[in-house]
């Protein structure tokens, strides 16, 4: 957590870290609310180091198109930016919840009815998304979080747009985000036609 990022936010704690990513809970100073704030290491990219502006750019493109999507069942994106050491962050808000995967791991399965409540709300999301030309290309459990969101309990919420895709529609035509001729995903939740 050795990362600086913009004055206003304060690390409170590590949430999770992985090969290219750090999750980790913080304060927003400027507006006292809790966030979370996902840091991805530059190579997880493409990026050599911190000057790849191209990469930076594809960054900030695809996370201004992230920030525009308005469906109440998209994760909130408040802010974006690139650290002093260079990796990239996003901003989001704090959800109070489980992910998917998380909650049958420890639960089971779910009853259909419940199955298909979650899946309205994911469908919500995605549909606005590619409404407006982007593709999302790592749904999957981890990316999809039931929470409390004020009064209402079990709304889900799609997280996890870092690797947002254009198509070309309203978003503006903007290149993918991940490396060319690389695959983007979880291998084990992709389209077999993308894992050929």
């Amino acid at each position: 957590m050795g990362t600086v990022l913009a004055d206003q936010y304060r690390a409170l704690r590590l949430v999770s870290e992985g090969a290219n990513t750090t999750v980790l809970d913080a304060e927003d100073e400027a507006t006292g609310r809790t966030v979370t704030i996902k840091l991805i290491r530059p190579e997880a990219l493409g990026a050599e180091g911190a000057g790849n502006r191209v990469v930076e750019e594809r960054f900030k493109r695809e996370a201004r198109a992230t920030a525009a999507l308005q469906s109440t069942h998209t994760v909130n994106l408040y802010d974006f930016g690139v650290t002093e050491d260079g990796a990239f962050y996003y901003v989001m808000e704090m959800l109070d919840g489980l992910d998917l995967a998380t909650l049958v791991g420890r639960f089971g399965p779910l009853p259909a009815e419940r199955v298909v409540h979650l899946v309205r709300g994911v469908c919500h999301s995605l549909g606005e998304a590619h409404g407006r030309g982007l593709v999302h290309r790592d749904v999957k459990p981890a990316n999809i979080f039931t929470c409390r969101l004020g009064p209402d309990i079990d709304f889900v919420k799609v997280l996890d747009f870092g690797l947002v895709k254009s198509t070309g529609g309203e978003a503006g035509g903007a290149t993918a985000l991940t490396q060319e001729g690389s695959v983007a995903g979880t291998p084990a939740f992709m389209a077999p036609e993308m894992a050929l």
